[in-house]
């Protein structure tokens, strides 16, 4: 594998551990090397918060000169203005791989592309350009300030990755989770990790809205919740013919919250982040309209008889651990 590659790599596998997380943004990996040494591998994290070319920037920062800088390194603006400030040569040894072409628009954060083009790297290498209309341009920034500038790298992996987000352009990306033991039992109380359960609440805090039958509103009372996370609690929608529900159940206790209830699936032609959390009745009555599946393998066989009773193909598209569990990201075939 040539070195380039291996980058790239590392930047996509960085991007994944954010998926979802980023929305409305794209999930965007950076890697940046010295002298052909990585030095720094981030990826963004949060919409608002430094894109991951800032971040691998500042951590590179901190590698090269063995100092920790002491503003928050999240905070955009700051990030930006501490980078700015360095000596006008400090990356000239320096190559950044990053899965997207660096914006240049400024939104809630400053023009990656305008702060590259004054720290002047040697090379930039970028797996795909910016695939949204009248988004573009960083790329001619780059290459105008005469910088290298690389493009295509890994570019089927990191088309994969922003998949959801070139989905909820147009439409909801419908994205369904679902835990189960190593033989596919679903039910019998709490199956994940902590870790699982923090990364489900990362999710629910961020999404658009959280789906979910009624059936499994009635047998499990869940509170669906972000409390793992302090984050806000999602909206909820349940998919259900009959409109009457015990209130006392705890989602519908949540101050802010707005729940509604109904067989109207309308709202997923909005352009949204859509989870959905629920059994087999759930996932047949959306068969045709989810986008991806995220599992949360745990490692135990049970005996409890609920589980999946259907037949899908999917073809697996990342993994990686959660404490014990394995999550992964697949798409049906």
């Amino acid at each position: 594998m040539q070195f380039d590659d291996l980058c790239m790599r590392l930047a996509i596998e960085k991007a994944w551990e954010f998926q979802g997380l980023t929305y409305p943004n794209p999930a965007v990996g950076c890697v940046v090397t010295c002298r052909d040494k990585i030095v720094a591998i981030e990826g963004h994290q949060k919409a608002g918060a430094s894109h991951a070319e800032v971040l691998a920037l500042v951590k590179a920062y901190e590698e090269i000169s063995n100092s920790r800088v002491a503003f928050d390194i999240m905070d955009a603006k700051s990030a930006h203005a501490f980078l700015l400030d360095l000596p006008p040569s400090f990356f000239c040894e320096c190559t950044l791989y990053v899965t997207l072409e660096p914006c240049s628009h400024e939104g809630k954060t400053p023009s990656c592309a305008l702060l590259i083009r004054r720290l002047m790297p040697r090379r930039v290498v970028v797996a795909l350009s910016d695939p949204i209309e009248g988004h573009g341009g960083g790329l001619a920034i780059l290459q105008d300030s005469g910088i290298e500038v690389k493009i295509g790298v890994g570019a089927r992996e990191a088309q994969q990755l922003i998949e959801p987000f070139l989905i909820w352009q147009k439409r909801a990306f419908v994205l369904f989770k679902l835990a189960q033991t190593l033989n596919g039992k679903i039910g019998g109380g709490t199956l994940s990790s902590k870790e699982s359960l923090r990364h489900v609440h990362q999710l629910r805090e961020v999404c658009s809205r959280l789906l979910i039958g009624g059936n499994t509103v009635r047998l499990d009372r869940p509170r669906l919740d972000s409390r793992f996370t302090g984050g806000r609690a999602p909206e909820v929608a349940i998919y259900s013919k009959e409109e009457q529900f015990d209130e006392t159940i705890p989602l519908f206790g949540i101050d802010g919250r707005g729940v509604s209830i109904g067989d109207d699936l309308s709202f997923l032609e909005t352009p949204s982040f859509v989870l959905v959390e629920g059994g087999e009745g759930m996932m047949r009555a959306l068969s045709k309209r989810i986008d991806w599946y995220l599992l949360y393998q745990t490692p135990r066989f049970s005996t409890h008889p609920l589980g999946y009773g259907l037949e899908q193909n999917l073809r697996f598209l990342h993994s990686e651990r959660k404490g014990a569990d394995l999550l992964m990201w697949s798409r049906a075939e």
